[in-house]
């Protein structure tokens, strides 16, 4: 009840309206201005610019180029694992798809359906199966890269809100990840389909992804839908797939039967980029 009482605002919050601004800002070239800025949040957050491939923050001419920077060659190595963490952050849920539904927190759980857009044939293919959902801290590195090698099947632009999603939030608000707006990449591997969800959130200015660039804005009160299948692109364990400009969540869903996760990972976990996160079943 009091994570209810504490997101109640968020629900009064012109939260597209601070979002657009918010986007606005991070993307201009505001030289000191931003310089400054980059440095309060760097002190706020206590982000170490030692792993940045550009430490120095007056390089940085906008924030949304700080906000994505790249990471110093070799901080990150990928482990030698079937499945690698897909970036870092700190692990929010992750287990077994019971039938359909994916736990958030306690009290509340979503539907694989409902997460993908709509998509009762693409949700069913994960009917029991692995999930696991992922946050971004502000100070964190916010590029995303692949679990696992992987051909790109088709990506969708699901409409939604745009809520906090921080813990309190994710406790506090049901169907959290099912409700914001965000972007469903639909991948064929090995084991067969893996999807990667990028969600979005308050202050997320725009979501991004190596083969399409910036995906949001434009925002649309309508899924939007592109087919890869007859493109040959395929990622490699470990290649960037996309980025958020400001921070938010991953949700990773695995077919039934064909992964098992690494049995340190639980809920609150933080985790970083390229470690050991799961095995295949053989």
């Amino acid at each position: 009840m009091r994570d209810r009482i504490a997101v109640l605002p968020q629900y009064l919050m012109p939260k597209k309206w601070m979002t657009a601004l918010a986007g606005s800002l991070a993307s201009a070239e505001l030289g000191g201005a931003t310089t400054s800025f980059i440095r309060w949040f760097v002190g706020k957050y206590q982000v170490n610019m030692d792993e940045a491939a550009q430490p120095d923050i007056a390089q940085y001419k906008s924030f949304n180029d700080f906000f994505t920077r790249e990471l110093r060659q070799g901080v990150r190595p990928i482990a030698q694992a079937d499945l690698v963490c897909p970036v870092d952050g700190a692990i929010s849920q992750c287990g077994a798809i019971a039938q359909d539904q994916i736990f958030q927190a306690k009290g509340h759980s979503y539907s694989t359906t409902a997460l993908l857009g709509g998509d009762a044939q693409l949700a069913a293919q994960f009917t029991n199966g692995q999930f696991a959902t992922i946050y971004l801290s502000p100070r964190d590195y916010h590029r995303i890269h692949m679990p696992l090698r992987a051909k790109l099947q088709k990506m969708l632009y699901v409409p939604g809100d745009l809520f906090s999603v921080n813990p309190v939030t994710a406790r506090g608000v049901p169907g959290l990840f099912a409700r914001n707006e965000r972007v469903v990449c639909v991948f064929e591997s090995r084991i067969g389909p893996v999807v990667m969800v990028l969600v979005g959130a308050t202050i997320v200015g725009s979501m991004y992804t190596t083969w399409h660039g910036q995906v949001n804005p434009p925002r649309s009160r309508k899924v939007r839908s592109w087919d890869y299948q007859t493109q040959p692109i395929v990622l490699e364990q470990g290649d960037e797939m996309g980025r958020f400009l400001l921070g938010s969540t991953i949700v990773l869903l695995l077919p039934e039967g064909k992964s098992t996760f690494n049995p340190d990972w639980a809920a609150a976990k933080p985790v970083r980029l390229g470690e050991a996160m799961g095995t295949l079943s053989r």
